[in-house]
C-alpha cells in the first residue's frame, strides 16, 4: 500500500513540539494550557495554536474547566484515550492472543487461540489476522497501530524475526511486512518477553517506578529489562536470552537450538514434557493422560504436579532450582528494584514462585537483594498484550512521533514516515 503524504510536511520542531505537549498532557505533567506554557517555556500563542489542532484531531478533550486561585478558571486538558485503537498480538510456539486496546493500553477485547506456530510463519499470521478481524467486527474501529510480539530474537527496527529455536521456519521473516499487505499502519514487532516485562512495568501491581526484570518460565525461559519505563534491549536485540546460557556439562541435555546443556532444555515446558513422557509408568496421572491423547502436554504435568503427583512436581522442582541459579546470577548483574515472574509456571501452584524465591535470595549479593520485590505476575498472564499496547502507543506519540500524523487526524496512511522515526 502507497503512503499518504501532506502537500506540506511538518518542520522538525513543529513535530517536536506536538510531541512535547500531547506528551505532557498524557502523563498529567501539565493539564492546562498556562502550565503547558510554564513546563515547554513556549509562548501562548504556540501552545494554543498547537492543542487547538490536537483538539480538532480528537485527541484532546478541553470541556471542563479547573479552578485558579490567582485569574479565571482555565480549560483542564484532558487525553482522549478512546479516540483511537491499537491492535496487539502474542505468538508462542503453542498458541496465540490477539486483542484491542485503547490509547493508555488499556484492553478493550481479547482472544485467545491454541497453535502450532512451528507450521510457517504465513499460516500463522492468517490466523492471526482472522483474529484481528473478528475483532474489528466487534468494535467496528480499525486501528491506528499494530503491536506483535513473538518468541525469540527480533530485530526491532526492520520488524522481523532473527532467532528462534521454537520458530526456526521463521527466521529472517519480516512480520512488519506480512501485516502491511493488510493494514496501513505502522507495525511493530517485539520479543514477546519484552512485551510481557513492559505491561507489568507499567500496569502491573503493585505499580512502582523500579527498574524491572521480568522472566518467563513457559514452553519457553527467557528474560527482559525495564529501566525507568524504557526496554533495554541491548546492541543486538538480544538482552535478555538466557534461555540458552549453558548451564550444565551434562550431554544428555540437548536443547532444540542445537547445542547442550542449555537453561531451556531444562526449565522449560516442552524440556519437562520430554523428561516426563519416558516416565509415565511412574506416575499414574501422566500414564492415563498418555493413554487417551497419544502424549502428554506442558499442561498436563502441571495439572499432575498441581494434583500432587510426586514424579511431576520433583521435576518442576529440580528445574526451579537451576532457574533459581541462573536468575540470581542475571539479578545481581542488572540489580533491579523488582523481580517478576511469569508465564505457564505460576499455574502449577504458588509454591513454584515461593521455591524460585527462596533460590534466588539464597544466591544473591547483600546489596543486590537488600531492596528487591520478588513477585509473580499480576495481570492473568495478559501481560504481553498489555505491553504490546503500549508499545504501539508509545511509538505513535514519541516526541518525532505524533507531528508527523496529527494533521490528518489519524495515523493511517502515515506507516512509512512513523516507522522511520520510531522510538528506540
Amino acid at each position: 500500500m502507497g503512503e499518504t503524504v501532506s502537500s506540506s510536511q511538518p518542520s522538525p520542531q513543529d513535530v517536536f513540539v506536538h510531541g512535547q505537549l500531547i506528551n505532557l498532557i498524557r502523563s498529567g505533567q501539565a493539564t492546562t494550557r498556562p502550565a503547558l506554557e510554564q513546563a515547554t517555556g513556549l509562548g501562548r500563542r504556540v501552545v494554543a495554536q498547537r492543542i487547538q489542532q490536537a483538539i480538532d484531531a480528537g485527541l484532546i478533550d478541553d470541556s471542563a474547566f479547573v479552578t485558579s486561585e490567582i485569574g479565571r478558571p482555565s480549560r483542564l486538558l484532558r487525553f482522549r484515550a478512546d479516540a483511537g485503537l491499537v491492535y496487539v498480538g502474542i505468538i508462542e510456539s503453542t498458541q496465540m492472543w490477539a486483542a484491542v486496546a485503547t490509547l493508555s493500553g488499556d484492553l478493550v477485547e481479547t482472544l485467545h487461540q491454541e497453535w502450532i506456530a512451528d507450521v510457517g510463519p504465513e499460516s500463522t499470521l492468517t490466523t492471526l489476522q482472522q483474529m484481528f478481524e473478528r475483532l474489528a467486527r466487534r468494535t467496528r474501529i480499525q486501528p491506528w497501530a499494530i503491536g506483535i510480539g513473538v518468541s525469540g530474537t527480533v530485530d526491532f527496527e526492520r520488524g522481523r524475526l532473527v532467532s528462534s529455536p521454537l520458530l526456526p521456519d521463521w527466521d529472517g521473516f519480516s512480520v512488519r511486512a506480512w501485516m502491511r499487505d493488510y493494514y496501513d499502519v505502522p507495525v511493530w514487532v517485539e520479543r514477546d518477553v519484552n512485551l510481557m516485562a513492559l505491561g507489568e512495568w507499567h500496569k502491573g501491581n503493585p505499580r512502582s517506578q523500579r527498574d524491572l526484570v521480568y522472566f518467563l518460565v513457559d514452553e519457553e525461559v527467557g528474560a527482559a529489562v525495564v529501566s525507568r519505563g524504557s526496554l533495554f534491549r541491548g546492541h543486538s536485540g538480544a538482552a535478555g536470552t538466557i534461555a540458552h546460557s549453558k548451564v550444565t556439562d551434562d550431554p544428555t541435555i540437548i536443547c532444540k537450538c542445537g547445542r547442550t546443556g542449555c537453561l531451556e532444555a531444562i526449565v522449560s515446558g516442552w524440556s519437562l514434557v520430554e523428561r516426563l513422557s519416558a516416565r509415565v509408568g511412574e506416575s499414574p496421572l501422566l500414564s492415563a493422560r498418555m493413554q487417551v491423547n497419544g502424549r502428554i502436554s506442558a499442561q498436563d504435568v502441571g495439572d499432575a504436579a498441581r494434583a500432587g503427583d510426586r514424579v511431576a512436581h520433583d521435576e518442576i522442582a529440580a528445574g526451579i532450582r537451576v532457574l533459581g541459579s541462573a536468575a540470581a546470577n542475571y539479578v545481581n548483574f542488572v540489580n533491579p528494584g523488582m523481580l517478576v515472574i511469569g508465564g505457564g509456571m505460576l499455574r502449577v501452584g504458588a509454591w513454584t514462585v515461593d521455591l524460585l524465591e527462596a533460590e534466588i535470595r539464597s544466591r544473591l549479593t547483600a546489596f543486590a537483594g537488600a531492596d528487591l520485590v520478588i513477585r509473580a505476575a499480576s495481570l492473568d498472564h495478559l501481560e504481553g498484550l498489555v505491553g504490546g499496547a503500549i508499545l504501539a502507543v508509545e511509538q505513535l506519540f514519541g516526541p518525532s512521533s505524533v507531528g508527523l500524523w496529527i494533521d490528518n487526524g489519524t495515523p493511517v496512511g502515515r506507516a512509512a514516515a512513523l516507522q522511520r522515526a520510531l522510538v528506540v
